[in-house]
């Protein structure tokens, strides 16, 4: 067998022959199927997930011990009055697909933290200063409040790479 004949995979080399065969071979059976993605565009699912959301949000909101001010920011900016509405009221409001999609970042970092640390330190974690070269010494609040929706993109990255999900 010559070299130009094989491909290197996985550190090791495989022929042609060899090639063809992983190449046919399917995944084995499962009973399980893959959770169908969200429209996040389509008012049915924007109806149907709101009103849990902005609960999960405000549960949040009250773990981490966050300021009213930093928490409208996280959402986008909503001003006082919707804000307060929502926090009274979170079954009465439709979130458009942005505010959805911050609060699902802000769901998967607050499910990550408490995977890796307690409830204590994964309460915190937000508030403590972090020298993590992303954060660079500052707060990953204070991070998520500077970068909106692609630093929270960031830190739950981060954090599913900790906990060994990416």
């Amino acid at each position: 067998m010559h070299p130009q004949d094989c491909f290197l995979l996985n550190w090791s080399y495989y022929s042609p022959e060899q090639e063809t065969l992983l190449a046919t071979r399917a995944y084995p059976a499962t009973r399980y199927e893959p959770s169908p993605l969200v429209d996040l565009t389509s008012a049915p699912a924007r109806e149907r997930l709101s009103p849990s959301a902005l609960k999960t949000f405000f549960t949040i909101v009250e773990h981490w011990r966050l300021r009213d001010e930093d928490a409208r920011t996280l959402l986008g900016g909503v001003t006082n009055g919707p804000y307060y509405e929502m926090k009274r009221q979170p079954g009465g409001r439709v979130l458009d697909p942005d505010r959805l999609l911050r609060i699902s970042y802000l769901i998967g970092i607050f499910k990550a933290l408490n995977i890796l640390h307690g409830s204590a330190i994964a309460d915190e974690w937000v508030q403590l200063p972090n020298t993590n070269r992303i954060f660079g010494g500052t707060t990953p609040l204070a991070y998520m409040l500077r970068g909106g929706v692609t630093a929270m993109q960031t830190v739950r990255r981060l954090l599913d790479a900790r906990r060994g999900g990416m």
